[in-house]
């Protein structure tokens, strides 16, 4: 599922099994605890291979391996046409890295009350933009330590393939960014993480805070699919560096969980699941078999009132504080927390 231009070495998409694949599709404001809900395509443009792959079907495990194995790709992957196709339709335009980082270096300029913290920008005559990375360790302002900069909040809306977050790859080039050069947000945390740990069981559990302080949403199935796949490659990809082998199935699977609770699939425009929203039918049979039909429709989608539509509202996880203990973590809507 992945472009060509990317890197993504045989034995990390091996680490991808079925069981994390599972658990990466979930949808959990519509599954209970007897019954797991994927999440759905949410577009037509895989209609054409028939049945499972309708704008409603849940997105399943043996619809994206296999034989279907690179169905999902990239959007800088996609013929020019079909990258076309979603902006008329979905208003779908990516992001280039270089503005990525100009936009997430703002937020740490805020937060760190200074420039340049984790590279400087180049802006070159001839148009073209890169950075350079400041290799030296990251130091925090007085009061802040490197948790509280792992700990803090941050999120994408309407991700797509969540180049703000994570930047394995330049999603309108294709071309491959090594860890060093990385600029997402929850890089930056996890690099901030490699810096002030030693052993696997701390660097872990930075990282485990810095994802479960990291959120994203988005419309498209299939972007979500490669959002989330990059957010758990990037785990990977970040271990691997620290420690020189691949974290434990166990470790893949927690991750995998807080992604998929985290990266949540939502119509930004009215917090609920897409689609859901619907006109209500009422029949009414008179006293001489008269029949009368009233249909009112979603009063949230008539009114543009967020918090009256009648659709499913998207269910998010608030972690606790600092991401722990595990028994202080709570569901909430997404739209209780806009005022």
């Amino acid at each position: 599922m992945a472009n060509e231009n990317i890197d993504i070495k045989e034995d990390e998409i091996a680490a991808l099994s079925p069981e994390l694949l599972t658990i990466l599709l979930k949808d959990h404001t519509l599954s209970t605890h007897d019954v797991q809900v994927n999440i759905i395509w949410a577009t037509n443009n895989y209609s054409y291979l028939g049945d499972g792959f309708a704008y409603v079907d849940q997105i399943t495990v043996d619809k994206i391996i296999g034989e279907y194995g690179k169905i999902i790709i990239p959007r800088a992957a996609k013929a020019t046409d079909a990258q076309r196709q979603r902006s008329r339709e979905m208003a779908e335009v990516f992001t280039p890295s270089w503005i990525c980082n100009k936009q997430n270096n703002l937020i740490d300029n805020a937060w760190f009350g200074r420039d340049n913290v984790f590279n400087t920008e180049v802006d070159a005559t001839d148009g073209n933009h890169t950075w350079v990375v400041n290799y030296n360790h990251i130091t925090f302002p007085d009061g802040k330590s490197w948790r509280d900069y792992v700990g803090d909040t941050r999120m994408e809306i309407t991700c797509g393939e969540a180049p703000y977050l994570v930047s394995r790859y330049d999603t309108v080039t294709g071309e491959e960014i090594p860890i060093e050069k990385r600029i997402g947000l929850l890089d930056r945390k996890l690099r901030v993480v490699s810096e002030n740990t030693g052993t696997t069981e701390e660097w872990l559990d930075g990282a485990r805070l810095a994802y479960k302080n990291t959120y994203g949403y988005e419309w498209q199935g299939d972007n979500l699919v490669l959002a989330r796949e990059a957010l758990l490659y990037t785990f990977i990809d970040y271990f691997r560096a620290k420690f020189g082998k691949m974290p434990s199935l166990k470790s893949l699977s927690y991750i995998a969980y807080v992604i998929s609770w985290n990266i949540w699939q939502m119509d930004g425009l009215k917090g609920v699941i897409p689609d859901t929203c619907h006109s209500t039918k009422i029949t009414n049979v008179g006293l001489f078999g008269d029949v009368e039909e009233t249909i009112t429709p979603c009063k949230g989608c008539k009114d543009g009132d967020l918090k009256l539509h009648n659709g499913t509202y998207a269910i998010i996880c608030d972690w606790g504080q600092n991401g722990k203990p595990e028994k202080a973590k709570k569901k909430l809507r997404y739209i209780d927390l806009i005022r």
